[in-house]
């Protein structure tokens, strides 16, 4: 499993915006099987802070297949407005990790 990290730095102004284009984007990723899971954070100490995280499959799945596939055009135009807030987007190879049994996302 790959991980890939977007920290956004969105305008106050802007955050039910910023809120409502992932909620439209999270369709897109929810159907699609490269896409293992996802979620959006948002700052405690600096609400203008957000945090996307996307468990993918691989990064060639996320790359090769999700961004070329059927869904993607959607997904795009929906976060787009965003891009110029975004402060990293990388991919992370997770090397540990805990969970207590039964403490899985719901998809």
């Amino acid at each position: 499993m790959i991980v890939e990290y977007i920290r956004y730095t969105v305008p106050p102004e802007r955050a039910a915006e910023f809120q409502k284009a992932y909620a439209d984007a999270a369709v897109v990723l929810a159907a699609d099987p490269h896409c293992l899971g996802y979620e959006i954070g948002q700052g405690l100490e600096e609400p203008e802070h957000f945090t996307v995280r996307i468990d993918w499959d691989s990064v060639e799945g996320h790359e090769q297949g999700f961004r070329r596939s059927a869904g993607f055009p959607a997904f795009f135009a929906a976060v787009k407005p965003f891009f110029t807030q975004i402060d990293e987007m990388k991919h992370y190879e997770v090397r540990a990790a805990w969970r207590p049994a039964g403490d899985g996302a719901d998809r």
